[in-house]
């Protein structure tokens, strides 16, 4: 009996999550397709009934962390427990925090594969741009009463959280990594304050 299509959504999902998790982790050129089949308990020969390359999938997995683990992460921080400038303080603390730095599996693709996402295909790199749109589009509708903040504040406080944890993220100096993660929070702390005053 062939399985309902209930049933096909929830393993192409299954499937695209084992496959961010392990994207994080190695890289798409050491993430073969074997691999991402094994972890999600099935055999290779499904793969091809829910994606036609490993490319395929690479986007999947990339546009796949704004609504999936990047929700619960958000979640987690309170960034929608809150409206105003309290949201983009808690967004810009809990994405420079040193859990993120430390969730390898967990963490956002923006920091995680921006050299894979350099060298992929438009589909992945499509997924990339609209990650950090949402992220500057909840920067944007956190700082302004009449959800017209700047876009260059919104663009500048995604550059500092995701410069900051990529920097962080390659340096095997662990008190170097914090400094950077904690300058950079707080110089968007200071944007945010002063973008406070001015509203």
């Amino acid at each position: 009996m062939p399985y309902s299509p209930a049933h096909k959504q929830r393993t192409r999902e299954h499937i695209v999550e084992c496959a961010r998790m392990l994207f994080n982790r190695h890289g798409f050129e050491k993430v073969s397709i074997d691999m991402v089949m094994e972890s999600a308990g099935l055999t290779r020969g499904g793969f091809y009934n829910h994606f036609k390359s490993k490319e395929a999938l690479f986007a999947a997995a990339v546009d796949s962390f704004l609504m999936g683990r990047g929700a619960r992460w958000r979640n987690d921080a309170g960034v929608h427990d809150t409206a105003g400038p309290e949201a983009a303080e808690r967004m810009v603390a809990s994405y420079l925090s040193a859990e993120h730095l430390g969730d390898l599996e967990g963490q956002c693709p923006l920091i995680a594969l921006p050299s894979d996402i350099s060298r992929g295909s438009e589909e992945v790199k499509i997924a990339y741009e609209s990650l950090l749109n949402a992220m500057v589009g909840l920067f944007e509708s956190s700082l302004s009463s009449n959800g017209k903040a700047s876009h260059e504040t919104a663009l500048t406080l995604a550059a500092l959280c995701v410069g900051g944890m990529v920097i962080a993220r390659t340096l095997p100096d662990a008190g170097i990594a914090g400094d950077i993660r904690d300058a950079s929070r707080r110089k968007a702390e200071s944007i945010i304050a002063a973008n406070m005053n001015v509203n």
